[in-house]
Parts: structure tokens; sequence; C-alpha cells
């Protein structure tokens, strides 16, 4: 019997220590990641909670789905590094100490933009930075220093600063239909004895392929 990758190694390309798998990687709470998700850097990639999602000091969460390919310097930048644009200056005084320490009121209850969401099958390119809130569709394709400032769809390809639309990778119907048949939610065997479809076969092969019962 084929057996299917095992999600729970960090590591999981053999003498390539700068890929890991970011669900056994991940122990922030505010942060979930899906099976198989992997991050890939030659500068310890094991440091992606600190080095690429910043400013996260909750409560919103970084949610990222399965199958996700992260590149090197992604960058998710989280709602605490948020300032206040009502007043003449956006300089955070009360974090500096002192007496200053003493108007920290007027750095809390700052607007958000809720929680960061990815989904499934999604593709960040090398430095790559989504802004807070913004919300990614299943299949999407970020390209390579896009600033994802707002919502992608799925399978959009998105690229720039800010980044926009450059086009969608299938039709609205067959986005319908991929979202349906959702490959990335089949059990791990399954999928196992249908990688070659999934990665190059058609969608109605695809959907020939899914599993009877789900």
């Amino acid at each position: 019997m084929p057996l299917p990758a095992d999600p729970t190694v960090l590591h999981p390309m053999p003498g390539q220590p700068r890929v890991v798998q970011l669900r056994p990687l991940v122990k922030s709470p505010l942060i979930e990641v899906g099976e198989y998700s992997y991050y890939d850097d030659p500068d310890d990639p094991t440091a992606f909670e600190t080095r690429n999602v910043l400013y996260h000091y909750g409560p919103e969460k970084l949610v990222i789905g399965r199958f996700c390919a992260l590149g090197t310097g992604v960058r998710f930048i989280m709602n605490g590094a948020n300032h206040r644009m009502d007043g003449p200056s956006t300089f955070p005084f009360p974090t500096m100490g002192g007496s200053w320490a003493d108007h920290f009121d007027l750095l809390t209850g700052l607007p958000g933009r809720g929680d960061t969401v990815v989904g499934n099958d999604v593709w960040f390119g090398h430095g790559t930075t989504v802004m807070p809130g913004v919300r990614i569709g299943h299949g999407a394709i970020i390209a390579t220093g896009a600033v994802v400032t707002g919502d992608v769809p799925d399978y959009g390809i998105v690229g720039g600063n800010p980044a926009r639309l450059i086009r969608t990778r299938y039709d609205e119907q067959d986005v319908a239909r991929l979202l349906a048949v959702a490959w990335w939610d089949w059990p791990a065997a399954h999928i196992t004895e249908h990688v070659r479809t999934i990665m190059s076969g058609t969608i109605t092969e695809l959907e020939a392929a899914a599993p009877k019962e789900r």
C-alpha cells in the first residue's frame, strides 16, 4: 500500500532543513495551520512564529489551511501593528515609558480587521506580505513581492503593491466545481492514491477520483 506523507514530521525533505511543516512547529494558540502546509527559508525556518508573523498580540488569529506553500520571507502583519491616525501624530508615546505610559488608554480599542484567513492549497511567492484581516481563497497564488491589502478570490492570482487581481486560474463555473470536490479534505490515503490527478489531471478527472462517501 502506498504511504501518505507524515504531517507530524517537522522537516519532511531529507537533507533540507530549510523546509518545515508548520503544523508540528507552531505553538501559539493564536495561529492555526492545517496539515502539510510548509514554509521554506534557508535562514532558520523554525523561527516562523516570531519572524514571519509580526505584531501578533491577539485576540485576532492567523488561520492557514492545508497544503499551502509559503516561500522564503512571507510576512503576515497582524492588527498589533496598528497606530492611531485620528490625531496630529501617529507616534505611540505610551509605549516609550515614563509618564507617557499614563496615556496607555489612547492605544486600547484601536480598530481591527479581525482574523487573517488563508484557504487551502495557496501558494505564496518569495517575500510576500499579507496585511491584517485579509482573507485569501482556496487555490490562490500570491506573486513574489506582493503586498496583499485586500481579499483574494478562490483560485485568483494576485501581484504588485498593493496586490491586484491579475487573473483567475479557472472560470467561475470551474472554480465552483473545484470547491465542490475540495480534494484537500479527502482522507490522506485517498489523496495518496490520486496525487497525479490532483497535480496534473483535469477537473473532470478530479471529480471522478473523489471519494464516493465523504
